[in-house]
């Protein structure tokens, strides 16, 4: 049961809950499908080495899956897994952020810029220059024929310095082109004389320093040109050797303000499309604002910008020339629509175009069937607003979140929605859009609607990106989202990231409880069984553990073959046969039997010495892995 997943879930720390039978929110019932093996997604393991334990859900309350994955669960659909830690042969570790503590790096603040320059129309959708959610994932650097598509993608390796030195260059050399556009304009209609050869606009970018001598307006003051003082200078010229300036100028008189009012006009005339820059004569200057800073007692008028440069392109005079023709894009509207999971064929769609571009899957695997399955049917019980502190204005449940810019679906967010977190489960976004990093850029927004709505639910605190594998290089990206904590497997405490990767380094499963940090920063030594070794953890890793998600920066979606084995004794169970072992009695846990609610302790006597035994094994390793109070919430179906 699996499919592969893009950053994933879990919730905070396992409390009291509401739920189980009869609760106001519905009630949580499973099948057990007990010890699953599959091969692995991540290591590429040839065996079915990945081992975890399986329920199939028919229904789950929000408060009993979020105890659930604070104690390493995870889903795929309905179905609901957690690894076997000390036999998998790829231990997965649980991550999550605090959202109020989170700080963004400067990759993530340059992927931020980034989309934000895109939505104010100053880089354009096939910028080759930025980089894609995943390097094996190749982008076309220009529409011409000639372009080939490379074969390892782009990483954002640019600094954000150079970034935007290359942005402003562009738009310097654009902007001054637009002013010789109107110079020229204004000479075929009889504004400036014909029969002078006028100088080349110059335009350049007004530095920080200078901005700030400036009064009004002058902080958002981008650019500016001097083209009108020198047409004026050259004009003057012209007139004192006898040659007539433009009648068009009032009273003949040659200023650079008129000359900058007359081809701000004509500027405006050539950029018909609304941009994000606003044009200005000013004294005889011809300035350029940020759109926001128009001043409605000043003429202003509006003009686009250039796209950014192909590069790459074997035939370089093409895509100059395209480069030169190219206006910026109007100002773009981005939508960030939620909504319950359920399927819509626009989604669909989305998605086929996203594992078959993105992840190269056969086009007859990516089917409607095995889509609805992962990533639209859902076990969780809706629990609809409630107008009090309690519940978000959303409701909790499982939710897809639609990034829509200018009515074109580009992304979606699958999401589940819990009382104390949001649980990040997987992204498919348009491959045209690959250069935007909407992997990355999903996850901060993901971030801040935490931190929105915990004014609506204080509760909801946490964000969780689903597993971490450390010897997973494809994984490293979900550290970078800072401070994180991992989920110790065996005490199910949280551990900074920072404490916990200097330990996995050394050794794939650790139990990361065992260490912690003194006030002082120093760490404790921790505790390790003389009997278990580094070559017994590994030989113990041979058993595996079912890897039906691959979670990675892109999070494509597997389905690998699994098998269930009941009857496999392991290290907890061998030697007992009875109940009484090390978690204690199985005989509160819930039972569900042809519709009935009852206690195992008051079924056990239904069940002949054989049946007892087997089932009582299986009673065991269940409650092991829901633990104690989950067990007695939670129906144990046995049809």
């Amino acid at each position: 049961m699996a499919g592969k997943m893009r950053r994933s879930e879990a919730g905070s720390s396992s409390g009291s809950s509401s739920s189980g039978s009869g609760s106001s929110r519905g009630e949580t019932v499973v099948v057990d499908c007990g010890r699953c093996k599959s091969s692995c997604g991540y290591c590429k393991s040839p065996g079915r080495t990945s081992i975890s334990h399986g329920l199939w859900a028919h229904s789950i309350t929000v408060d009993d899956y979020q105890d659930l994955l604070d104690q390493g669960w995870r889903r795929s659909g309905c179905f609901l897994y957690k690894p076997e830690m000390e036999r998998t042969c790829c231990p997965s570790y649980t991550i999550r952020l605090r959202a109020s503590d989170f700080v963004p790096s400067k990759e993530q603040q340059r992927v931020s810029r980034r989309v934000q320059r895109f939505l104010d129309g100053m880089l354009d959708v096939k910028n080759p220059v930025e980089a894609t959610d995943d390097p094996t994932i190749s982008i076309n650097t220009c529409t011409c024929a000639c372009h080939e598509a490379s074969s390892s993608g782009m990483k954002d390796s640019l600094s954000d310095q150079s970034e935007e030195k290359r942005s402003s260059e562009q738009i310097v050399s654009y902007l001054s082109e637009q002013l010789d556009k109107a110079v020229n304009k204004c000479t075929e209609h009889g504004g400036l004389p014909s029969g002078i050869k006028l100088p080349k606009a110059s335009v350049k970018k007004v530095s920080q320093g200078k901005r700030k001598l400036l009064v009004e307006g002058g902080k958002d003051l981008l650019y500016s040109s001097n083209i009108a003082f020198q047409i004026a200078a050259t004009l003057n010229r012209a007139k004192s050797a006898n040659k007539e300036p433009s009648p068009n100028l009032e009273n003949n008189a040659i200023t650079a303000k008129a000359i900058a009012e007359t081809l701000v006009a004509s500027v405006d005339q050539l950029a018909q499309s609304s941009s994000s820059l606003a044009v200005r004569a000013c004294n005889g200057h011809i300035n350029f604002y940020g759109a926001a800073t128009q001043s409605p007692t000043e003429s202003s008028e509006t003009l686009s910008g250039p796209e950014e440069s192909a590069r790459g392109c074997k035939r370089k005079s093409c895509c100059s020339r395209k480069n030169s023709e190219h206006l910026l894009g109007k100002r773009r509207r981005l939508e960030v629509r939620l909504k319950r999971s359920s399927f819509d064929p626009e989604e669909f769609d989305l998605y086929r175009r996203y594992q078959i571009n993105v992840h190269n899957d056969a086009p007859d695997h990516v089917t409607e069937s095995s889509y609805r399955r992962f990533l639209v049917d859902s076990p969780l019980v809706f629990v609809p607003p409630s107008g009090d502190s309690l519940v978000p204005p959303c409701g909790f449940g499982s939710f897809h979140q639609q990034y829509v810019i200018d009515g074109h679906l580009i992304a979606v967010g699958v999401i589940d929605i819990l009382p104390k977190c949001l649980s990040s489960k997987y992204l498919f976004w348009d491959p045209d859009y690959a250069f935007l990093s909407v992997g990355k850029y999903s996850a901060l927004q993901e971030i801040n609607w935490v931190k929105e709505n915990q004014v609506h639910c204080p509760s909801l605190q946490h964000y969780y990106l689903g597993y971490y594998i450390h010897s997973c290089s494809k994984m490293r990206y979900k550290a970078a989202y800072r401070p994180s904590e991992l989920l110790c497997p065996l005490r199910y405490q949280w551990v900074p990231i920072d404490v916990a990767s200097p330990l996995l380094d050394k050794k794939p499963y650790v139990v990361l409880s065992d260490f912690a940090l003194l006030q002082n920063g120093e760490s404790l030594l921790p505790h390790v069984p003389e009997k278990i070794t580094d070559e017994q953890q590994h030989d113990d890793n041979v058993h595996g553990d079912l890897n039906d998600i691959l979670v990675d920066d892109n999070e494509e979606m597997v389905e690998p073959e699994t098998e269930t084995s009941d009857d496999e004794s392991g290290p907890e169970t061998s030697g007992h046969g009875s109940v009484e072992i090390e978690n204690g009695d199985v005989s509160e846990i819930l039972i569900g039997l042809k519709g009935a609610r009852v206690r195992y302790q008051d079924l056990r006597a239904a069940f002949g010495v054989k049946e007892q035994k087997y089932l009582e094994s299986q009673l065991h390793r269940y409650k092991r892995s829901v633990g104690a109070e989950l067990s007695k919430r939670i129906v144990y179906s046995l049809g």
